[in-house]
């Protein structure tokens, strides 16, 4: 997964970041809640780790701020050192999916993020089927396949298409469809990715008219989102 960490104890923050890029994960981390949200503003992230205790916004203003603001879903793990039970609950109430208490424990940390993603959909653990009609993705066969239709896809439109559909309704970045489908190629530019999603619109025919709409957002990336008050009937 791709994960945000907030934390401003150095020490702390080296460790949770090992921990993390040694279970897999690519981990970005901010020492500062201002730097923090506004890479909210232009990145995406499958997971938010927050600590409580950080200057000038706390982690729990920073939380109500990415439930007020930010229009895609994302999981929130918080952090505190606070065990008393209203602090807990707040940070619940306040959004969080899941807490931790300090001292953080490596193998819980893991279970816990293992778990957030598998609840977002974002775990290692392939489906079989991913269907949202009129699309049915086998992934075991790498097929796809629109009301029954196959459609021929490259490898790197198939993976594309998991990724998106695997994130329904969020906003992912240009850097994090890159990461994600192609790696960290260096010659792989964002223009390649443009192309890509073009071919997709043609292919799945994502449009409006069909009940789907996959929209590039300015200065961020790309959405894949089912639209509720609209046909979903795609003409052969």
């Amino acid at each position: 997964m791709r994960i945000a960490l907030l934390e401003d104890d150095a020490d702390q923050a080296v460790l949770l970041e090992h921990w993390l890029t040694e279970a897999g994960h690519k981990c970005t981390h901010f020492n500062e809640s201002k730097p923090f949200i506004r890479a909210l503003g232009r990145e995406s992230f499958d997971l938010l780790i927050l600590d409580w205790m950080i200057p000038e916004m706390s982690g729990l203003e920073v939380l109500k701020w990415v439930r007020s603001n930010l229009d895609w879903p994302v999981m929130v793990l918080f952090i505190t050192q606070k065990e008393d039970e209203k602090h807990i609950v707040s940070a619940l109430e306040a959004g969080a999916d899941d807490y931790m208490t300090k001292p953080v424990k490596r193998l819980e940390m893991a279970a816990r993020v293992h778990a957030l993603g598998r609840r977002a959909g974002m775990s290692n653990d392939e489906q079989e089927i991913i269907e949202f009609e009129p699309y049915r993705i086998d992934v075991s066969n790498h097929a796809v396949t629109v009301t029954g239709e196959p459609i021929k896809l490259t490898q790197k439109e198939y993976e594309l298409i998991v990724f998106l559909f695997k994130n329904i309704g969020r906003v992912v970045s240009r850097s994090h469809l890159l990461e994600s489908v192609w790696g960290t190629n260096p010659d792989i530019n964002t223009r390649t990715i443009d192309t890509h999603m073009s071919r997709i619109r043609g292919k799945l025919k994502i449009a409006p008219e069909n009940g789907w709409r996959l929209n590039s957002i300015y200065q961020h990336g790309y959405r894949l989102e089912k639209l509720a008050q609209a046909a979903t009937a795609i003409d052969g």
